[in-house]
Formats: structure tokens, C-alpha cells, sequence
């Protein structure tokens, strides 16, 4: 949030100093940035919430805080200034960012609890909590999201929405799109986390505002403004398992009209391990290279004016421990090796008029060598965004209409892509926010798309909310979606492993029909802080649905579009309490109930847990200069794929629970150092099962025999039946592990 203050100095030209300390219920805020707008006197906070800025002309100045979580506060204070003037804040909670302006919903600023769109915000403190290399990890204790592990080799993933598959999901960099296809399996690491100011998910389908990927929900990375980040940051840290991540950041201004961020992550993993003993590793080996920059214009009509670029290089490989890359592509050792190359280049410019228009656009280019044992995967593919908004009121109307073009190339080397793939989608929609009163508001939405493979596409949206008191807000969302499916970039299981693919036939659009009820209930208590209690429920259901049938033949994965339907309903609470004593608890729980119905056969589909429960507390001891953070997660059980009825393998997992601690030491200025232990319980999923990957000893399958029909026979040497497979994964294969880190600012 913003606190401006205009400060007065004397119009001497000695210099002055400022200084003071920034607090709330008596506790320093640490982390708040202050500056001095219009010129490059800037600082922030320390762990003890002390801030000073030096050598500053006298004169007239307006000051600006930014702290995340707190009210807005305004004032003219003047100050009697001499050679070092002291001037403290005392700042009030946002009450867990309630009243944070939020864009995702809407593709508006609205404010979080005027929304009547459902936005959840993730907080730079939240990533914190748990320190990751990527966003992937990152969301693996928010409610109702999931990070699913797809591959027990390369260990690739995607993020799951209230149970739906990680391709349901669209990715975002401050509203434009960043992840599809390729990109959905690969193309989630690599953001510095120093760059993030928050994240917004939407859950449920938001397909009319953002097109065809966003049909479980969206995840919007919002990157932070240049001018409110230290010149230098730096947040280092590295594992038992000799895992390194270095982060970056540096605040530049090219002249008095550029204000620029530029970040670089680096993350590396070379050392192999088998703690499951089945000669494979238990985590890929990585290194990887992105850098991000974002550049903020400053326009003399103070219209917005912002650039983005990214570049990510990755080279990742898992598989036999002697593997190494003579190795690649052949049949002698088996391993997975994926060289990824993707840049991204993102715009937005408010338009020079009195009407308030914005021009989007957004180039992807995403390039991928791989192979899968003997198998090569050679895929590239390039997007290209434009999107022209315009946001107008009309009395009690706040109308937003929107026109797109998407240009999307897309090859690879597989029988589904004979000819390189050239599509076009054209898109024109609108939405109509209705305030009837200060209670009750509506909200219409309307999408046509015109895709040049499949035609026209229409997705309607509704939302209505009711605020019976300032304390209380019910919301009612209702949306369709669809989405063209890239099959063998959205799932990995085409490509790993033994099974055969077959499609049965071209494969169609999906659509998908999603309803969703929210209810928001703030309670405000006299000596113990605030509790916040959010209650939801969902019910989705698809239509040509895309299926991948592993239980047909267990050597194959038939996709084919449903001949019936899925649907997946769902109930969900999350609790939020800020207390004045230093403590914050996050806690949440999903309950997932999918059902797919083909040939007239129900059954629970692959992958999809039961329930979840995720927390995330902290408690800070002011006097010790400690902060001590509490994380974890509980996954309900989930069927997954047997490769027939010998194999020895539970088909239900057991529930487990990944949980962590971390300790944060705050006393020296400008630095943190933390420490902690990752997977408290040392759970990995080869409990209570006697292999992951099957037939691991023979990974191409050279002894396997198989009958006249293409089934495999029992052998000795191979009792249960087995070919090579690795796609029995839904869990992290790393056990406890300890972690240091430190993170460090220049102001």
C-alpha cells in the first residue's frame, strides 16, 4: 500500500538527513520503502523498521511508503529540519489485504473486497516463508493449488486449480500471457522471486477475459514497480543437497523519464542421489539461466507506459545414475534430457487520449530439444498477443471492451504434427460491472472468439455480489471456457515411458461449464487481532472432454474426446488470522469430488486428490531479532496409473504431508539470514510401495516378452507384467533436507 506524507524543508542548500523509525502495534515494519517522489532519495526499512535518508537538499518534498499489508495513511507533517531530523510512522494492517487493489478478477483495479470477482493474493512475504527456486514450488501450501510432479525421471510438473490438470491453468505476467503448450509444463521456473510484488489467483474460468488456456483459473504474477525496490538485492541460499538458487535485482534510471528492474536467477543441481535404491535419481539435475528486466516510462500525462522481457535457458536431465550426455538419444543408459530455450517480450501502453485505452501485447518464442531415452522431442513454437482495452464508466456501468488477435506457430517432430501448425485467434468482449447499491452489483461478460482450425467460439460470463455489511460479502460466479489442446506439449506422459500412444481420432475442443458460490466473513476481535473466514464451493463440467484412457490397455494411453462427460465438485475454506502479539496463520482445506463417465463407465479420473489441507504460520519475537515460519501441506489420496492387474503398486496413494520450518535472524542492518528443514517428516512416495518406476532395471524393455495380442507375459524375470514406465509420480521425490540462506539490500 502507499502512505504519502509531504514533508517541508527550508530552502537552504545544506544538506539534511532523515530519519526514523516505522512501526504498527508498536512492532517495526521492516521491508517498507520510502522515497522521496521525484528524485533518487530513496531507502527502506530495516529489521528493526529504523529507515534513514542522508544527504538530502533542503526544500519541499513529498514522501512515499510502500508497505505491503498496511492501510493507506495521508498527512501533511511539517518538519522543523536541522542536520538530522527524525520523523516515525505508525501504521495500521490492512487486515490481510482486504482492501488491496486487485486486477485479475476484472482485468480492472478494483479493490479485493469490492471485487466481485474472487481474487486470492499471495504475498512477496509469503515466498518468503518457504524459500524456492521457482514459482512451481512456491504454491505448493495455497489453497486449492497444487504442484503436481509429472515424471519420476525428468521430474516436469504443472500447477493444478481445484483439482484440475495443470493445462486448465493459465500463467500470467501482469495480465499477459506467458504460459500455454509448451510453456505449461516448462515454462513456470526462472522468474526471480526478487521481482515478484504478489500473485493473484482467480479460480474457476476466467476464459472470458483471458481466452482459451484460462479454463480452471488463473495465476497472475504481478512484478513489482522499479521505483519501489532497493537500488541492490540479493537473496542466496542453498540445500543439504548441495542446491543452489542466487537471485538478483538492481534499480537503474536511464534519465529522468526511465525508471528500469533488472533480475537474474540462477539455479543449480549436479549432484545425483538414490536414496529409493532403484539406480535412478531421485530429483533431475538442473541449470538454469533467466534474466528479467521491466522498464517504466514516465510520461509527462502520467498515462502508463511499461515493457517486460524475460529469457530462460535450461538444461535438465534425470535418469540412470551413469548416465551422462555420450549417453544421450541412445539405447545403452537410459536418461531424459531437456534443452529449453524461451524468451518473452510484454507490453502495455495507455493510449495518448482522454478515453482510457489500453494497447497489450505480448511475443513468446519457446524452443525444446529433449529426448526420453531412445525417443527425441524436437518442438518449437512462437505467440504472438496484441489486445486493445478500453475502460469507461457510465453512471452506476463500469464497462470494459476488449478486441485480441492470437498468432500462434507451433511444430514439433511427432505423427500428431505432420505440417507445422499456423492458427488464428481473433476475440472481441466486453463486460458490464452493475452497481445497483451499495450492497448489490452484477457483473455480465461476454466472449467471442474465431479460431481459424475450429471456428467460432462463444464464453459468457456472470458474477453477482452482495455486501450485506462491511464485514460480510457473498459472490456468485458463473462461466464458460474452451480450450485447444497441444497434446503432446501438455502432457508429458505421451512422451515418457514405454506406453504407446494412440488417438482414436482428431481431437476437438473442450468446453467447459464452471459455477462457483464465495462467501467472505471478517471478524474483528478486541485484543486478538483479525480473523478472516472465506467459504467456497464449486461444481465445473466438461463436455469433449480431452481423456487419456490408461486402463484399457495397460501398454497404451488411448487419447480420445469423452463420449460422456466429467465434472468435479468441490468445497473449499480458507482462515486467516493477524493477531496484535506478532503472530499470522494461513490455514486452508479443499475437498475434491470428480467424476468421468466414457463408454458409459464411471470412475474417479488419474491424479486428483480426495482433499488437501494447507497452512502457513509465522510468529515473530521482536526481542530475539527472530522470525520462525511454520508451512506445510496434507494431500488426501489419489488413484493412479497401474500398468495391470500384477502390478504390485498401490492404486490409491496414502495421504501424506510435506512440512517446513524456517528460522530468520533480522538484527544486522540490511540483512537476513535464515535456515531451516525442508520436508520435515522425510515423506517421499516410495513409502509403502515396492518400486516408482517400473521395470527400472530394464528401462527399454529388451527382456520384456509379450503374446501374439501385444500384452506382456509374466515372466521370471519379469513376475508382474511390467514394461519400463516412470509416469507413477504424484509427489516429490526428495526427503528432509536442511537449507541456508541470506538475503541482502542496498539502499
Amino acid at each position: 500500500m502507499f502512505i504519502f506524507l509531504t514533508v517541508h524543508f527550508g530552502y537552504s542548500q545544506e544538506k539534511a538527513s532523515l530519519s526514523g523509525f516505522i512501526s504498527s502495534d508498536k512492532k517495526q515494519v521492516s521491508e517498507a520503502r520510502v522515497f522521496l517522489i521525484g528524485t533518487k532519495y530513496t531507502t527502506q526499512t530495516d529489521s528493526l523498521g529504523h529507515y534513514t535518508i542522508e544527504n538530502i537538499p533542503q526544500g519541499n518534498y513529498k514522501i512515499q511508503i510502500v508497505a505491503t499489508g498496511f492501510e493507506t495513511l495521508k498527512k501533511n507533517i511539517t518538519v522543523p529540519i536541522n542536520e538530522n531530523s527524525i520523523l516515525d510512522f505508525e501504521l495500521s494492517t490492512a487486515e490481510n489485504l482486504l482492501n488491496e487493489v486487485v486486477i485479475s478478477g476484472t482485468l480492472k483495479p478494483v479493490r479485493r473486497l469490492e471485487n466481485p470477482v474472487p481474487v486470492e493474493i499471495i504475498t512477496a512475504t509469503f515466498l518468503k516463508q518457504n524459500p524456492t527456486a521457482n514459482i512451481f514450488d512456491a504454491l505448493q501450501n495455497v489453497n486449492g493449488l497444487r504442484p503436481q510432479n509429472n515424471c519420476n525421471v525428468c521430474n516436469t510438473g504443472d500447477i493444478r486449480i481445484n483439482g484440475l490438470d495443470g493445462p486448465y491453468t493459465m500463467v500470467t505476467i501482469d495480465g499477459m500471457p506467458i504460459v500455454s503448450a509448451l510453456g505449461t509444463v516448462y515454462g513456470l521456473s526462472g522468474i526471480p522471486n526478487s521481482m515478484i510484488d504478489r500473485i493473484e489467483v482467480v479460480k474457476g474460468a476466467a476464459s472470458t477475459l483471458y481466452g482459451s488456456e484460462a479454463v480452471g483459473g488463473l495465476i497472475n504474477i504481478i512484478t513489482k514497480r522499479p521505483k519501489t525496490v532497493p537500488v541492490f538485492t540479493a537473496d542466496v541460499f542453498s540445500t543439504s543437497w548441495l542446491e543452489t538458487n542466487i537471485d538478483l535485482g538492481y534499480r537503474a534510471n536511464f534519465g529522468k523519464n526511465v525508471d528500469a528492474l533488472i533480475g537474474v536467477n540462477y539455479f543449480t543441481y549436479n549432484n545425483p542421489i538414490d536414496n529409493n535404491n532403484d539406480n535412478f535419481t531421485d530429483l533431475s539435475l538442473q541449470n538454469r539461466f533467466s534474466i528479467f528486466s521491466k522498464l517504466n516510462f514516465n510520461r509527462k500525462s502520467q498515462k502508463e507506459f511499461s515493457l517486460v522481457s524475460r529469457y530462460l535457458y535450461e538444461d535438465r536431465w534425470g535418469g540412470e545414475m551413469q548416465w551422462n550426455k555420450r549417453f544421450r538419444g541412445g539405447s545403452e543408459v537410459y536418461g531424459e534430457s531437456i534443452y529449453t530455450s524461451r524468451y518473452e517480450f510484454l507490453g502495455k501502453y495507455e493510449l495518448p487520449i482522454r478515453e482510457k485505452m489500453y494497447f497489450q501485447f505480448s511475443v513468446i518464442g519457446h524452443d525444446q530439444n529433449s529426448v526420453y531415452g531412445n525417443s527425441t522431442f524436437l518442438a518449437n513454437q512462437k505467440i504472438a498477443f496484441g489486445q486493445l482495452l478500453w475502460d469507461k464508466n457510465w453512471n452506476n456501468h463500469s464497462v470494459l471492451f476488449g478486441s485480441a488477435f492470437r498468432y500462434q506457430f507451433y511444430n514439433d517432430n511427432t505423427p500428431a504434427t505432420i505440417t507445422s501448425d499456423h492458427s488464428k485467434i481473433y476475440s472481441a468482449f466486453a463486460q458490464d460491472e452493475i452497481t445497483f447499491s451499495e450492497k448489490i452489483s452484477a457483473l455480465l461478460g461476454l466472449r467471442y472468439d474465431y479460431n481459424s482450425a475450429h471456428g467460432s467460439i462463444v464464453t459468457p460470463r456472470f458474477a453477482f455480489k452482495y455486501k450485506p455489511s462491511t464485514n460480510d460479502i457473498l459472490r456468485l460466479n458463473f462461466g464458460t471456457g474452451f480450450r485447444v489442446v497441444n497434446l503432446f506439449t501438455e502432457d508429458h506422459q505421451a512422451l515418457s515411458g514405454a506406453r504407446e500412444v494412440i488417438l482414436t481420432s482428431d481431437l476437438q475442443p473442450e468446453t467447459s461449464y464452471n459455477l462457483n458460490l464465495n462467501y467472505l466473513k471478517k471478524y474483528n476481535l478486541t485484543n486478538a487481532g483479525v480473523i478472516n473466514v472465506e467459504l467456497s464451493s464449486w461444481y465445473t463440467y466438461f463436455t469433449n472432454r480431452i481423456f487419456a484412457n490408461y486402463d484399457l490397455n495397460p501398454n497404451q494411453i488411448i487419447y480420445d474426446n469423452l463420449n460422456g462427460y466429467s465434472r468435479i465438485f468441490g468445497l473449499s475454506s480458507n482462515v486467516d488470522w493477524i493477531t496484535p502479539f506478532g503472530l499470522k496463520a494461513t490455514v486452508g482445506a479443499s475437498y475434491f469430488d470428480p467424476i468421468t463417465e466414457q463408454d458409459d463407465q464411471k470412475f474417479v479420473p488419474l491424479f486428483t486428490e480426495k482433499f488437501s489441507v494447507n497452512w502457513a504460520i509465522s510468529y515473530e519475537i521482536p526481542s530475539w531479532f527472530l522470525a520462525v515460519d511454520y508451512t506445510g501441506n496434507l494431500t488426501g489420496p489419489m488413484r493412479l496409473p497401474l500398468l495391470g492387474e500384477l502390478d504390485p503398486r498401490r492404486e490409491i496413494s496414502i495421504p501424506f504431508s510435506i512440512q517446513n520450518i524456517q528460522f530468520t535472524y533480522k538484527k544486522i542492518h540490511n540483512l537476513e539470514i535464515y535456515t531451516g528443514v525442508k520436508n520435515l517428516l522425510d515423506w517421499t512416495p516410495n513409502r509403502n510401495n515396492p518400486f516408482l518406476i517400473a521395470r527400472a532395471n530394464d528401462p527399454f524393455d529388451k527382456n520384456v516378452q509379450f503374446d501374439p495380442s501385444g500384452n506382456v507375459v509374466p515372466t521370471a524375470d519379469n513376475p508382474y507384467a511390467l514394461t519400463f514406465d516412470p509416469t507413477y509420480a504424484y509427489g516429490p521425490n526428495q526427503g528432509i533436507r536442511m537449507f541456508v540462506g541470506l538475503r541482502y539490500h542496498i539502499d
